[in-house]
């Protein structure tokens, strides 16, 4: 028996369980999508299939709510901050994996600790402390939230920077060449990989962030993760369901187009940072 006749079969349970897998996390998004289609008098059944699709709740989905304004504001902070972040963690990351300077380790040590800190404990303390200096119902939280980088963000591109050939750094430095200089034209366009997928993730944590938004902006500045959760209710304060259903299924198309669109390099970019 050849070793490809006796691999079969383990083939076909890998494909058979990533199959069940890949049903079992769609069940939600189906349902969803089944909500978003029915009418009002749907909803209390327990069949999946609407009788008829009802593209009306789409649009009451961005009419009964400032959708566009909302969906503005939403990418509008989510770019600034996943650019933001993605940047600042890249330097940061270059500055651990190439610059010498004594408690260079306790310090990246301490960086990657706070992965383990919940952002919900320091919530408080950051609202107080942009509360102090005035930058409630701003946008400058999210600006500043970017320039401080992400933890996960600096550990992939320290990673990625750690594996790159010295002799790239010595051939720049011969050449006369700054560290910054070193970083922006050397080994910053050699991480275009690492570069899609800090952003990716900065930007879907953005994009998804519903208890910031409610805390530091006003109902009019706020954007569309705070708008779908009490935007769609009758006059009498009952909630439309299948509105809402169409609304968050328009929520996550961005997510998924963005996904869809980069893959490849998001993928590539969690398999470099993991060369050795």
């Amino acid at each position: 028996m050849s070793i490809q006749t006796r691999s079969a079969p383990r083939q076909i349970a890998t494909y058979a369980v990533l199959i069940i897998v890949s049903v079992i996390f769609l069940i939600p998004l189906l349902w969803l999508l089944s909500i978003a289609f029915k009418n009002a008098g749907e909803l209390a059944s327990s069949s999946w299939l609407p009788h008829a699709l009802r593209w009306s709740n789409f649009h009451d989905a961005v009419t009964l709510i400032p959708f566009g304004r909302y969906v503005a504001t939403s990418i509008l902070l989510s770019v600034v901050q996943a650019t933001l972040a993605t940047l600042s963690s890249a330097m940061v990351g270059f500055g651990f994996a190439r610059l010498r300077a004594r408690g260079k380790r306790p310090l990246f040590l301490i960086v990657i600790a706070t992965l383990m800190l919940p952002q919900i404990v320091t919530l408080i303390p950051t609202y107080l402390i942009f509360a102090r200096v005035h930058l409630i119902y701003t946008y400058w939280p999210w600006v500043l939230w970017g320039l401080a980088g992400s933890a996960f963000l600096i550990f992939l591109f320290r990673q990625v920077f750690t594996n790159m050939p010295m002799d790239l750094e010595d051939a720049a430095i011969i050449d006369g060449c700054g560290y910054f200089r070193i970083f922006a034209t050397i080994f910053l366009p050699l991480a275009k990989a690492v570069l899609v997928t800090g952003f990716i993730l900065s930007f879907t944590a953005a994009w998804g962030d519903f208890i910031a938004p409610s805390l530091f902006l006003s109902q009019d500045q706020t954007t569309l993760a705070v708008g779908l959760s009490n935007g769609y209710q009758t006059s009498a304060g009952t909630p439309l369901n299948n509105a809402l259903a169409a609304g968050a299924v328009l929520y996550i198309l961005p997510i998924l187009l963005l996904f869809v669109i980069a893959q490849r390099a998001f993928i590539g970019g969690f398999i470099t940072s993991g060369l050795k």
